[in-house]
């Protein structure tokens, strides 16, 4: 065997939608073979029996805000807690770097940052703003896998929100360029003007109403209804649009829709007076809505579970000493999503394998990224050991994240990344050393930069 070569066997290995004995061949980066293990081949690696192989998540909302606002994120940072996280491609958003993905030359500009520090591989997607409406196609060229936009203010002033028409010009506009549209769906007119709201959840919750992400889902469904864009739906909080959304795609319109940990596992019950780390939009809403939204999960509604990292300065946080009116919202999550779902599944009675589509290929299908989020001859080495029991104290200092803020500090957690593989190459390993002993990262890091091709645009 060549030193780029890996052979890893598991009892228990996510293929073809089940678990099931394997042994994995990677050469070259790409899977080579994956078969029933005979023997005890030289070098081989072992997974224990109490962990399970599963292919590299993947995460389709993430954003790294480099360069601009490295501060908050950067690349290095991001990656790393992605490796950590067994994420092993990720795709970064539009905003908050500075500028934002708008035009050509601001792809190139994050492409190089990017290339200088990525720990795993990174696509991008660009952003539609009423400033760059009617040039979308230079931003398509350079290997988009799609356009953002928000449907209210964003929180930032170089990243805008469309208005109704304008929706409609985008849709227009990359339907013909064969693309996709992702929107931050939100109303407006139903949304409480900006300002403070004091230390309590609850007035927050009430200044942005379901009502909202209703109103926004269904223009955005009556939108590519009449323009044939292919959409889809980010971090969607309010379950009741559920409905909706599977009636627009028995339809036969081309929707998907995504929710994010913390709406799975968070729920507005349980969020202190002053906790900012808390805030995000759309906003964590209550328990009864939880529980809809898992039933979404279950009736294959929704199509994938990624982190929609947005992280921030713990000052930003802070701001306004806890007012939920004032601080900046976002969630930082990458690097403990999958162990945060499996936590609250299991206390729920659902099986791993429920929700294993939702962390790989439905990502990666949302994003156009054929071929990944699987184990299967042909497609990268990207694979993960994850122990099932293992237990996670969630310490938001000793995260990769670049801020030690976390919604997730202090909680205990049940399931940990162990190991990670890039192309059959280890980047990321908990159990180096042994216990107490800080994990190893692979040193220079070897992601790749991903465009989308034609092909993965259809």
């Amino acid at each position: 065997m060549s030193a780029t070569d890996l052979v890893i066997r598991a009892e228990r290995a996510w293929i073809d939608g089940d678990f099931r004995r394997a042994e994995v061949r990677v050469r070259d980066g790409i899977i080579t073979d994956v078969s029933v293990p005979h023997g005890a081949p030289r070098g081989a690696v072992q997974v224990p029996d109490d962990a399970v192989l599963l292919p590299g998540l993947v995460d389709s909302h993430v954003h790294v805000n480099e360069p601009g606002r490295t501060e908050w994120e950067g690349f290095r940072s991001a990656t790393l807690a992605a490796a950590a996280g067994g994420v092993t491609t990720i795709v970064d958003m539009p905003l908050n770097s500075i500028p934002p993905t708008t035009t050509a030359e601001a792809l190139d500009l994050k492409r190089e940052y990017a290339a200088r520090s990525a720990y795993v591989d990174i696509g991008f997607w660009g952003g539609a703003v009423p400033e760059n409406l009617g040039s979308l196609a230079p931003v398509h060229a350079g290997g988009v896998y799609g356009f953002k936009c928000f449907l209210s203010p964003s929180g930032v002033d170089e990243f805008g929100h469309l208005d109704r028409e304008q929706l409609l010009r985008a849709m227009t506009e990359v339907a013909a360029l064969g693309s996709r549209l992702i929107v931050h769906a939100e109303d407006p007119a139903l949304l409480h003007p900006d300002g403070a709201l004091g230390r309590g959840y609850a007035s927050f919750l009430a200044s942005r109403p379901p009502e909202s992400e209703e109103s926004a889902i269904a223009a955005v469904i009556d939108g590519a209804r009449r323009t044939g864009a292919r959409v889809h739906i980010l971090h969607l909080s309010d379950a009741r649009a559920l409905p909706t959304i599977a009636a627009a795609k028995a339809e036969g319109i081309d929707i998907t829709v995504e929710t994010c940990p913390h709406y799975l596992t968070i729920t507005a019950e349980e969020i202190p007076d002053g906790a900012a780390e808390f805030k995000c939009c759309p906003p964590i809403r209550e328990a009864g809505n939880q529980d809809l939204l898992w039933g979404g999960i279950l009736d294959g509604t929704i199509d994938a579970i990624v982190s929609d990292h947005s992280p921030s300065t713990v000052d930003l946080k802070r701001t306004g000493n806890g007012d939920f009116g004032l601080a900046w919202g976002g969630i930082a999550g990458l690097q403990v999503g999958l162990s945060a779902v499996w936590t609250e599944a299991r206390a729920r009675g659902i099986a791993l394998a429920s929700l294993l589509p939702l962390f790989t290929t439905g990502p990666a299908r949302v994003a156009g990224l054929d071929g990944l989020g699987e184990i299967a001859v042909g497609a990268p080495g990207h694979l993960v050991a994850f122990g099932l029991d293992d237990t996670l104290r969630i310490n938001a200092r000793a995260l990769q994240h670049r801020n030690p803020i976390s919604a997730y500090d202090g909680k205990l957690l049940t399931g940990r990344v162990r190991r990670t593989w890039l192309r059959g190459g280890g980047i990321y390993d908990a159990t180096e050393g042994g216990a107490g002993e800080a994990p190893w990262y692979r040193k220079p890091p070897a992601g790749r930069l991903l465009r989308a091709r034609e092909g993965d645009r259809a």
